[in-house]
């Protein structure tokens, strides 16, 4: 389904421009780099999931012939408290120092408490270990409801409730208590004809991105500070790092390598200023990698949330009131995604009474980052399962009910914000219209086995933040192609694309570049599904000063005043020139052509997605296996059709994971009991069917082409379609997250 203008580059689908070096092993990641010097970094970490330090000693381990630096919190210089943007979200900065290095207090299992340079990463290793620390044990509290409860263990003396924007008096592990209201609720629920109200947790996940954590610094000997980290934001990096550090930003250049997945959890800062007070310490490069169980314990997982819904329909499937309470564990310190499930849980629906409660707690976890539409999944496995239940209970088809009730344009959500041109209705009628819904189930593989089908639908706000690009003609009318955002999912190829078409050329014809921070203008965060939609952009917007330039080089050849530009091709009269023949011309008429854009777009648009979902429940073990999954998703424009139902893919294959295996399964004093991928059950081939996709295309009304980004709506609706899918094979409400065969075992068995 497409409301898109026909392009000429746009929507196919040609190799991508790293292809070639990332299957041959040739892309340079995090770990690979090398250099002369080069020292090895430890992170020595909490064994307590909340502790008083009371000393740390490093005598001992600064005797080891080896050693070569050792540091600790008291080594960052003394800054005055700011509040620092990390890209998707601001937190004040000591926060994000206390979770580099614990100064007073660890938090949670894992959190670091010192740092060690050494010759060999397994030198490093055994000098952490010698390191003594007393610590004093305290209670921990490891869910939003514990630590929301009287009494529960204080992480944070000095933290207190900002109660609707208005700080409290009293210490508490709540940091924000906000509301949204829009309506009367109360009134809506008295109109009311079916009202179902239900309670639902999820679990800490974590996005498992494969490439751990990696990071080399090198405290220059004039004074700069060059680090290359596998991060999704080296701006982000950047000014941090200078905030943290006490540096001006020029002194710190940051380089991006290419990145072994992130899905948000590599916007935030761990090791890298652990590496830069190293390196400054020993004038050497000191590269920190971390194990798979450092990633697990100890960098930002997705939070584990509580969540209460409640909704009111009429007997025409009318919805008129809605309610969220929504508790979401931020980990060691303030920053749960709250607020954007705030934004999330009812924006696919026009609902016109709704109050929405959220809660950012603190919890003895690590930190939490972001993770692919963070906070939104939680919400909308308690929204959509509670519209299942409505559909059942009027006796109305579930995409019915939901198309009855869609946002479209001009609705307005409870924070206030209202859609523009959006695809809600399109996704729901292309799920309606796709031959999977009316397929038949089929047989189950054997007799204690039920087969169920659900639906889901999810959205996410997706971002725009600042962008720049820079285009660089050359004379055999190829063009280089500068820009600043990590590419995770085949951005290169997709931003290049668009400069492609504004000039005529092929993808081919496109040389693109992931440049440094010294290199190429402020570029914000690979998150937020911004990348396409604001670096592409700019590369649009740079490709038009292109072909400025060379309307001006062809009039001062031909001596005409004005000049035209269409498909490839400059004329004015009978002169004709493709670009690539101008661009051969160029340094003959004038100087060399190099096209500039930076922007900071507004109207980010959103998207919508969901997903239809067959499911297989062995009754005898609580096993579920999904037999059948059609994701749909509305693009806007999907410039690369291949990456855009990747994107879906993955995000489909996260969400399963999520929804049946995924979990930080934690012992009552705080440790993760399964930190590695042997035991962090996340889905493999064996899982997951194929999974088919349906791109729609509801051009974005404000972006150059039509693009609204797509990286994250795709994960938010799958778990909310399993449990639905569960139900109609077993009839059982699952209400916690994993629905894995334990729990769904026990559902079973309580009838």
């Amino acid at each position: 389904m497409s409301t898109t203008t026909h392009y000429n580059l746009i929507g196919t689908r040609p190799p991508r421009h790293d292809g070639a070096d990332k299957v041959t092993g040739r892309a340079l990641y995090g770990a690979d780099l090398k250099m002369a010097g080069l020292l090895h970094g430890a992170i020595l970490r909490s064994p307590h999931a909340h502790a008083n330090i009371v000393s740390i000693d490093t005598a001992k381990a600064s005797q080891h012939p080896e050693c070569r630096a050792i540091v600790t919190a008291a080594d960052f210089p003394a800054v005055a408290e700011r509040i620092v943007d990390l890209g998707e979200g601001e937190t004040p900065l000591s926060y994000i120092r206390g979770n580099v290095l614990a100064s007073g207090k660890t938090l949670y299992q894992g959190h670091a408490v010192a740092g060690v340079a050494a010759t060999s990463p397994q030198a490093a290793a055994e000098i952490a270990a010698l390191i003594e620390v007393v610590y004093e044990p305290l209670p921990c509290v490891l869910t939003a409801p514990t630590a929301m409860a009287p009494g529960a263990p204080l992480l944070h003396a000095d933290l207190r409730c900002l109660e609707f924007g208005e700080p409290t008096t009293a210490p508490s592990n709540v940091s924000n208590h906000f509301r949204q209201v829009m309506g009367d609720s109360e009134k809506g629920f008295a109109e009311a004809d079916v009202i179902v109200e239900r309670e639902l947790t999820t679990s800490t996940v974590h996005q498992g991105y494969i490439e751990p954590h990696t990071v080399t610094a090198l405290w220059n000997n004039d004074g700069r500070l060059l680090m290359w980290c596998s991060t999704q934001g080296s701006f982000v990096v950047r000014d941090t790092i200078a905030c943290m550090l006490d540096l001006p930003v020029s002194r710190v250049r940051v380089t991006p390598m290419e990145i072994g997945g992130g899905f948000g959890g590599k916007i935030p800062l761990y090791g890298e200023p652990v590496a830069a007070l190293l390196s400054q310490k020993t004038g050497h490069p000191v590269k920190i990698t971390m194990t798979r169980r450092e990633v697990l314990e100890g960098s930002g997982p997705t939070p584990g949330s509580f969540v209460r819904v409640k909704i009111g329909a009429k007997k025409d499937g009318t919805l008129v009131a809605a309610q969220a309470y929504l508790a979401y564990e931020a980990g060691a310190y303030p920053g749960a995604m709250v607020s954007p499930a705030a934004t999330c849980v009812f924006a696919a629906y026009d609902i016109p009474n709704q109050t929405i409660d959220g809660y950012d707690v603190v919890v003895n976890k690590p930190s939490t980052a972001p993770y692919r539409a963070p906070g939104a999944p939680n919400a909308a496995f308690a929204t959509e399962t509670v519209l299942d239940e409505i559909a059942q209970k009027l006796g109305m088809d579930p995409l019915e009910l939901r198309l009855k009730n869609a946002a479209k344009e001009g609705t307005r959500r409870a924070d206030g914000a209202k859609f523009r041109r959006i695809g809600c209705v399109e996704v729901l009628e292309t799920m309606k219209a796709h031959p999977h819904y009316s397929a038949p189930l089929g047989e189950p593989t054997h007799k204690e086995a039920k087969r169920g089908r659900g639906v889901a639908i999810g959205f996410w706000m997706n971002a725009g933040l600042p962008s720049s690009c820079t285009l660089n003609v050359h004379i055999d009318g190829s063009v280089g192609l500068i820009e600043g955002s990590t590419d995770i999912g085949g951005s290169r190829t997709s931003i290049a694309m668009m400069a492609a078409e504004v000039l005529g050329l092929e993808a081919a014809d496109m040389r693109p570049s992931v440049v440094d921070t010294d290199t190429i203008g402020y570029t914000g965060v690979t998150g937020g599904s911004r990348t396409t939609f604001s670096t592409g952009w700019a590369a649009h917007d740079a490709a038009q000063d292109v072909v400025k330039q060379m309307k001006e080089r062809a009039a001062k050849l031909w001596k005409v005043e004005e000049v035209q530009f269409e498909n490839g091709v400059f004329s004015a009269g009978e002169h004709r020139l493709t670009f690539k023949e101008l661009a051969a011309k160029v340094g003959e008429i004038g100087a060399p052509v190099v096209g500039r854009a930076a922007v900071n777009p507004k109207g980010a648009g959103g998207s919508f997605a969901g997903v239809i979902v067959d499911v297989e429940v062995d009754m005898e073990t609580g096993k579920t296996s999904i037999i059948r999954f059609t994701a749909v998703q509305d693009a806007g424009k999907a410039i690369h059709p291949s990456y855009v139902e990747g994107q879906m893919q993955g995000g489909s294959v996260q969400g399963i994971g999520w929804a049946l295996n995924e979990e930080y399964f934690m012992s009552p004093e705080g440790r993760m009991m399964n930190a590695s991928f042997l035991d962090y059950r996340m889905p493999t081939a064996l899982d997951v069917p194929m999974i088919d996709t349906a791109i729609v295309e509801v051009a974005n009304p404000v972006h150059p082409y039509g693009v609204r980004g797509v990286g994250e709506a795709n994960i938010v609706s799958p778990p909310a379609a399993i449990a639905n899918a569960i139900h109609s094979a077993t009839g059982l409400r699952m209400s916690h997250l994993p629905m894995n065969p334990p729990s769904v075992m026990a559902a079973i068995l309580k009838g």
